[in-house]
């Protein structure tokens, strides 16, 4: 079986949201003095690879906690979108595309081609955006989830395209993946799983592609 990490190792000096405060990973206790290690990790619940709940843009939504453990896990498929300019929409056709292998996946992963900015000044702005007309499909459609190598669904300082896809039904949405390029073709297995804590507006992910 072949593993793929889609996630980014969380540092201290990691890219962040505009506005969020930097993750702090403080050692406390070490082998030589203590006999053990242990560190004390603070971060925002929308640190590097992510997954957002429907209560992240929805007053009465879910948490992550009271989702199904199932709905983390699913079969996907990569949408392929590189040849979206900066700024342009992903329209509803690039999914299309794809035929029968969208229909039969439970999770959608968009490749946009923005990941290869992490860690840049520009990664944070100016990404593809999904357009309406996608998000509609989307919200009809009954996939579990969505995943792209982007920042957000919506522009840097807006929460529309989230609130549609999360105010219908509980679909979550996975933020800041990476390695998409080494993705199988077609279906593949898809594990994104968020720490349960109550609450869980977000949380940071271990996402991991495989196929058997």
């Amino acid at each position: 079986m072949r593993v793929i990490d889609l996630t980014h190792t969380i540092t201290q000096d990691m890219p962040v949201f505009p506005g969020t405060d930097q993750p702090s990973i403080r050692g406390y206790a070490t082998v030589p003095t203590d006999g053990f290690r242990e560190c004390m990790i603070t971060l925002d619940s929308h640190t590097g690879t992510h997954m957002d709940s429907p209560a992240h843009a929805i007053a009465d939504g879910d948490t992550l906690d009271l989702l199904p453990a199932e709905q983390f896990l699913g079969k996907a498929t990569i949408v392929d979108c590189r040849d979206v300019a900066p700024g342009d929409e992903i329209g509803l056709e690039h999914v299309e595309d794809l035929g029968s292998v969208a229909e039969e996946a439970d999770f959608l992963v968009f490749r946009t081609g923005w990941g290869e900015r992490w860690d840049t000044d520009g990664y944070f702005g100016g990404y593809p955006l999904l357009s309406d007309e996608l998000i509609d499909a989307l919200v009809a459609g009954g996939w579990k989830g969505i995943g792209l190598d982007a920042p957000s669904v919506d522009s840097i300082d807006a929460m529309t395209k989230h609130r549609r896809l999360l105010g219908i039904r509980n679909i979550v949405i996975v933020e800041n993946l990476c390695n998409l390029g080494s993705c199988p073709e077609g279906l593949f297995w898809l594990g994104c799983f968020p720490l349960r804590y109550a609450g869980a507006d977000g949380s940071p992910v271990r996402a991991l592609a495989w196929e058997e």
